[in-house]
């Protein structure tokens, strides 16, 4: 296929967001006093986070919220006394700098610049992630980023799709493609918008989505075996 347009996840497709978080939650709690149950910890706070994005995504939180929410939650069931504010602030503080590349995402990105235009779309925090494209070598290779935070929507609104469009230098659908590890959100999001999808799913899992993407691979290197056809 002829495409110019290659549209980003970030997290958990070219940077590997589980274990930048892993190690970031870890240092923020230590750094708070707490060295015990960290695992446990961790574990609530994965699956609070979670919940809680899926309500923003669905428009049902503030951001705000979200941020200092998912630490209120986990440290009032472990009866941890510390402020979530506090940690707030400094999870977000130490997230930009503990990153992590997914394996090939530099090299793919320097394969496909060649090619076309690379754009990211994420449901983020706007300086968070600006900061860890920043601090993951990847910035010379990426033409934009659209944030949700920026945007006033969330991926899978086709407004936010809207919006991503805009920013690229030159956008036609049939030559755009998403690249994600989220069908909710990523591939859901492409198809509502008209654009090709690829299924980016290292876990070869499965799913319970009415819909399939165009492409799926599971590592990305792929993707050029996939262009060259």
């Amino acid at each position: 296929m002829p495409y110019d347009l290659f549209l980003f996840d970030l997290d958990d497709t070219l940077l590997d967001f589980k274990e930048s978080e892993r190690l970031s939650f870890a240092t923020v709690l230590q750094s708070l006093g707490v060295h015990d149950r960290l695992d446990e910890l961790y574990r609530m706070y994965q699956v609070e986070n979670r919940r809680l994005w899926t309500l923003f995504e669905e428009a049902k939180t503030s951001k705000e919220h979200l941020k200092v929410e998912r630490f209120r939650r986990v440290f009032e069931a472990f009866k941890i006394e510390i402020d979530p504010h506090k940690a707030s602030d400094r999870y977000l503080e130490a997230l930009p700098e503990t990153v992590v590349l997914m394996d090939h995402a530099e090299e793919i990105c320097q394969w496909l610049v060649a090619r076309g235009e690379i754009g990211i779309i994420t449901n983020g925090m706007h300086a968070v992630q600006m900061k860890r494209i920043e601090n993951s070598k990847l910035a010379p290779y990426i033409s934009f980023t659209s944030v949700s935070e920026e945007c006033g929507y969330a991926k899978p609104d086709v407004r936010f799709f809207e919006h991503s469009a805009r920013m690229a230098k030159k956008f036609h659908k049939d030559s755009a493609v998403v690249i994600g590890d989220r069908m909710e959100t990523d591939i859901l999001g492409a198809r509502n918008f008209g654009l090709r999808s690829c299924w980016f799913n290292p876990e070869k899992s499965k799913h319970n989505f009415s819909f399939e993407p165009d492409y799926e691979i599971t590592h990305l290197s792929e993707i050029q075996s996939l262009l060259k056809k």
